[in-house]
């Protein structure tokens, strides 16, 4: 019988964690997540009902009842002059979510390293790219002493770099590649586990001591019709445990947010490595600087 949300707090409680700790979360100002949604409801190629579609305050409560004790809100620019004013909401929206570490972004725009060395000093702790949707080159000198400055503060970048689902010009594991030569020490977080080129970035993970997996979707019953995860690799995901984090997507999913879970579980690579995934990686990523 599969999993159901409802069921989640007492497996956290069987597990021995307090709850999960979730990088791939979306919050957004609402005029832009409408436009998200619209996205996903206007696909042709395949169904993506939202899940989760809720008001922002339902949003939050729906997040407690799963037992998610830790999250982002993660938010991106698609274009020039965004990012900006998208970091001082993520700010503000942080203060009333008690659970969600305050979150920003970035694009390669004039100004761009001032604007980032703003926010982490006003108290963000996680940074949103993407690559795909915003159609930019990762190496742009625009970019190069942002990734500098993330470098040297620690903070976790959740980055769409993979070519899923669909390829861009700068996705795949070879510009972030070049991006993590010249800053080695990034907190890189590649989101959906980089599908589709998983054992390239799987690859990167195990070059470089601070690049960490995200879950997002990956395993699900969607994605494995899609670009499913090769069997062969799973020794390998064992071995990178204390870098691989629970993301969900949360609330653009096409599915219940237990089924994301349960697909962790239906890789049977045991509880000490469901906790690492489910709890400790992602708290510690999100956790305030010591």
């Amino acid at each position: 019988m599969a999993l159901i949300d409802t069921e989640l707090p007492a497996l956290c409680r069987e597990l021995g964690i307090p709850g999960f700790a979730d990088v791939h979360v979306h919050f957004m100002p609402e005029r832009v997540l409408a436009k998200v949604w619209a996205y996903f409801d206007a696909l042709d190629v395949l169904e993506w009902p939202i899940e989760y579609r809720l008001d922002e305050t339902e949003r939050l409560e729906r997040l407690g009842e799963l037992g998610v004790i830790r999250h982002t809100a993660l938010l991106y620019p698609h274009k020039p002059a965004m990012a900006a004013w998208l970091n001082e909401w993520g700010l503000s929206f942080a203060k009333d979510a008690p659970n969600c570490v305050p979150t920003g972004t970035f694009f390669p725009e004039p100004g761009a390293a001032e604007y980032v060395r703003v926010a982490l000093e006003s108290g963000v702790r996680a940074f949103k790219a993407h690559v795909q949707v915003g159609a930019y080159d990762p190496r742009d000198p625009l970019l190069d002493e942002v990734w500098g400055r993330l470098a040297d503060a620690g903070v976790p970048v959740v980055c769409h770099c993979g070519s899923g689902p669909m390829p861009g010009r700068f996705t795949g594991p070879g510009p972030i590649g070049e991006v993590l030569a010249r800053h080695p020490s990034l907190t890189l977080v590649v989101a959906h586990l980089g599908q589709p080129e998983y054992a390239e970035f799987l690859a990167l993970a195990e070059a470089y001591p601070n690049v960490h997996l995200d879950t997002t979707m990956t395993f699900t019953d969607f994605v494995e019709r899609i670009a499913p995860f090769p069997a062969a690799l799973r020794p390998r995901l064992r071995d990178l445990a204390h870098r691989v984090v629970l993301g969900s997507d949360f609330p653009n999913i096409p599915y219940p947010y237990a089924h994301q879970v349960e697909s962790l579980i239906r890789l049977d690579l045991g509880d000490d490595w469901l906790r690492a995934v489910l709890h400790d990686n992602g708290l510690r990523l999100l956790s305030p600087a010591s």
